[in-house]
C-alpha cells in the first residue's frame, strides 16, 4: 500500500491524490477500522473524484492520541480539517457501521451551521437511528470484545492472532463501539441530502427494515441497495459500491455550477 500524502496527526489520508478534482469523496471507517480500509476503493475512484479517507485518533500512526469514545466528538474534529479539504467543492460522504454514524452527524452539524451540504450521503452497514444500535458490545471484557470482532470479521485475523497488536488496538477498539452504540441524533434528525442505504441481507446486526428506515430522515431522495453478505459485505461487492459511487460523484460535479443544487444530473433512483 503506498504511504498517505496527508501527515500524521491529521485527520484525513490521500492514498491516491486529486486535489484539483472537481469533486471529492469522503470515507468514513467503521469501529476498529482505519484509512487504509478504503486503499481500494480510493484505487478504483481516483479517477472520478478526489479520495479522501478518515484517520481517527488512538491508532496507527495517530496512536499516542487519545480516543474519542463519541460520534459528536469524532464528527467534530474531523469537521474543521474536512473544510480544508474540501474547498467548496461538491463532496459525498460515504460511511461503513460507525462511519455511517459519523457522515450523518457530520452532515446535521454541516446543517446547523447552514454549510455546503453532502451531494449524497451513503450509509452502510448501520440502521437508522432507534433501530437496534445498542447491543452492550462496549460493556463486555476483553475477551468478548475481540470475539465479537472475529465474529464480523472487519478486522484482519492476522492483527487478532498477536497478543501485542490486540493490546494496541483494544483501546480504539472499545472507544469505538462506545461511540457507536451510544449514539443518538435526537428528534427532528434529518438532513437535505440525497441518501443511499446499504446493508447486506444476512447482516445479524442491521436488518433491511432498519436501513430502510433512513428513507425517514431525509428530505431528498432515497435509495435501499442490498447486498449477499454479512456484516462486511461491501468487500466482497466493491465494483457495484464503487460503481454507485461512481455515479453519484459524476451528479455531484453538476452542483457547483451556475443554477447551483438544481443542475445536478437528476435525484438518486430508488430501488434495490
Amino acid at each position: 500500500m503506498a504511504s498517505p500524502s496527508t501527515p500524521a496527526g491529521s485527520w484525513f489520508r490521500r492514498f491516491h491524490p486529486r486535489p484539483d478534482a472537481e469533486v471529492a469523496l469522503v470515507c468514513l471507517p467503521h469501529a476498529g477500522g482505519a484509512a487504509g480500509t478504503y486503499f481500494s476503493l480510493s484505487q478504483r475512484l481516483s479517477e472520478d473524484a478526489d479520495v479522501i479517507s478518515a484517520q481517527y485518533p488512538g491508532r496507527q500512526d495517530r496512536l499516542r492520541e487519545p480516543c474519542l469514545e463519541s460520534v459528536r466528538e469524532l464528527a467534530s474534529g474531523a469537521a474543521p480539517e474536512l473544510d480544508q479539504l474540501i474547498a467548496g467543492r461538491p463532496f459525498v460522504l460515504f460511511g461503513h457501521s460507525m462511519g455511517a454514524a459519523i457522515a450523518f452527524e457530520l452532515a446535521l452539524s454541516r446543517r446547523r451551521d447552514r454549510a455546503r451540504a453532502p451531494h449524497a450521503l451513503f450509509l452502510s452497514g448501520r440502521g437508522a437511528p432507534g433501530r437496534g444500535i445498542d447491543r452492550g458490545i462496549r460493556l463486555l471484557d476483553d475477551d468478548g470484545l475481540i470475539a465479537e470482532v472475529r465474529r464480523l470479521a472487519g478486522t484482519d485475523s492476522l492483527v487478532l492472532d498477536e497478543p501485542e497488536l490486540v493490546r494496541l488496538a483494544l483501546p480504539s477498539l472499545r472507544a469505538d463501539y462506545a461511540a457507536a452504540e451510544t449514539y443518538d441524533p435526537g428528534p427532528g434528525a434529518v438532513v437535505d441530502s440525497d441518501v443511499v442505504a446499504l446493508t447486506g441481507d444476512a447482516d445479524d446486526n442491521v436488518g433491511i427494515d432498519d436501513a430502510e428506515h433512513w428513507r425517514e430522515h431525509t428530505t431528498g431522495a432515497f435509495d435501499l441497495q442490498v447486498f449477499e453478505g454479512g456484516h462486511f459485505f461491501l468487500n466482497d461487492h466493491e465494483p457495484r459500491i464503487a460503481e454507485l459511487l461512481g455515479t453519484a460523484l459524476r451528479g455531484a460535479r453538476g452542483v457547483g455550477a451556475p443554477g447551483g443544487e438544481e443542475d445536478r444530473a437528476g435525484p438518486i433512483r430508488p430501488g434495490r
